[in-house]
């Protein structure tokens, strides 16, 4: 226990630095129930060390804005940093103050918003005279936000000059390009301009902030806690958010499912660059899809193994066009997309890109080989305890449990599944989910569109 706020601070930094040091360990059972107010909680107890690490998610992400109004959901979730309103006897504190609250506790809330989900993450000692003054000034600062006007101008400034010296970077417009051709008009596909910035006010954060009502959470908790001690702290951090007015918990409408591609395209936007940006693909899957673990496995072997994968050595070990070619899936609540990313000198572009859908045709029909099989498998397998090897690793895994309804056994099942794949699973499960026929193909600084797949449309 410590009396000194401060010293605290030095006291969690050697405490993570000792967390991210700990040996591989076993996964550790996830304790799930639901409160009175509807908020699902899932605990994990981690005694080891005096840290207690939580992440409230609510399904109110960059699915959930309006589609002229695309940064709504990252802008509201970090305007709740920039200021807490009075209340009762509780002074405002403004951003400043409330960054050296923080620092006074030798604690953190990080708030982050993705496509899907609105996060709020806390970290703080577990000691009896620092927990209760986190999760009090965590709740406050979740269901009090100011959301100061002459703030969000200055943010809203400083993020319009971030979108312009983006758009000058040729990765960034090919993925905007590409974005755009996989996900069309579904939300997924929204893109923060300058424009949406400008139609963006105080109202529509207040407005898109209602959707995080206690009913709506799902909070993770790692830490050196009971869990009685959990159950407690889930009801103060969600005490101040607005409760539903009606007193029951509406459902939110449905997003619709990002829908399939019917043609392949072709986009190809003349850059100044001295490297071409090539980016080809489709909508994925979504992240509970029962062929998750095929594709995890088949990826590493086509694109996601680093200089070891099929892309990495057809386009860059045997033939020298790139520094690096690789693929991933995305999923999430809808498909994500799977891409195959490369970049390459301009007059090598059309030649990389035609030996990467020679790649990604040729393992979508065939499947890997035996031993590119038990080499992905070992490789996963053996990685796997990096994956929890640190309390904030473990939430990371606890939340993604929670968001996507995943069972609760799933970490200590996790390789069990892995070890299951066949060459034939990752075979069936490519040839379901991937169409080489209809992808999306974008290029950014090569000199001319490269040759088009029979049926692409232009």
């Amino acid at each position: 226990m410590t009396n000194d706020p401060r010293g605290a601070v030095r006291a969690l930094a050697f405490l993570c630095l000792l967390c991210a040091c700990l040996a591989a360990r076993a996964a550790i059972p996830i304790q799930h129930w639901v409160q009175p107010s509807g908020a699902k909680i899932y605990f994990a107890a981690s005694p080891s060390i005096p840290i207690v690490d939580v992440r409230v998610d609510f399904d109110a992400g960059g699915r959930r804005e309006p589609g002229d109004m695309a940064g709504l959901a990252n802008i509201t979730a970090d305007m709740t940093a920039k200021g807490i309103a009075a209340h009762g006897s509780e002074p405002e504190l403004d951003e400043n103050q409330l960054g050296e609250a923080w620092a006074d506790l030798g604690a953190g809330l990080e708030e982050s918003a993705t496509s899907d989900r609105m996060s709020f993450s806390l970290r703080t000692l577990a000691y009896p005279d620092i927990l209760p003054k986190a999760v009090a000034l965590a709740a406050r600062q979740l269901g009090q936000p100011s959301f100061p006007d002459e703030v969000w101008q200055r943010e809203r400034q400083r993020l319009a000059a971030s979108v312009r010296e983006a758009n000058t970077r040729p990765g960034v417009v090919a993925g905007k390009a590409y974005a755009a051709s996989v996900y069309g008009k579904h939300p997924y596909g929204h893109e923060v301009t300058e424009e949406s910035l400008a139609r963006i006010n105080v109202a529509d954060m207040k407005r898109h902030y209602q959707m995080l009502e206690p009913c709506r959470a799902k909070v993770s908790i790692v830490g050196a806690l009971t869990r009685e001690q959990a159950d407690g702290l889930a009801t103060a951090l969600l005490s101040r958010l607005p409760a539903a007015v009606s007193g029951k918990c509406d459902a939110l409408p449905a997003v619709p499912d990002v829908p399939p591609l019917e043609a392949s395209s072709l986009k190809s936007i003349p850059f100044a660059s001295a490297q071409a940006h090539v980016l080809m693909g489709q909508p994925g899957y979504k992240r509970n899809d029962p062929d998750h673990f095929p594709l995890i496995v088949g990826n590493y072997i086509l694109g996601g193994g680093g200089l070891v994968s099929r892309l990495a050595i057809e386009v860059r070990e045997k033939r020298g066009l790139s520094y690096s070619a690789g693929s991933s899936f995305s999923p999430g609540l809808s498909a994500g997309a799977f891409t195959v990313s490369l970049q390459t000198r301009p007059d090598q572009a059309q030649q990389a890109l035609q030996v990467a859908r020679d790649v990604v045709s040729r393992f979508i029909a065939s499947g890997p080989t035996p031993v590119e099989l038990k080499a992905a498998k070992d490789y996963l397998v053996g990685g796997y305890p990096l994956l929890i090897d640190s309390n904030r690793k473990l939430l990371d895994n606890i939340a993604n449990i929670a968001w996507y309804d995943l069972p609760l056994d799933y970490l200590d099942t996790w390789t069990a599944q892995v070890q299951r794949v066949t060459a034939a699973d990752v075979k069936s499960a490519f040839g379901r989910k991937l169409h080489p026929d209809r992808m999306v193909t974008v290029t950014v600084g090569a000199p001319a569109a490269p040759a088009a797949p029979a049926g692409a449309a232009r």
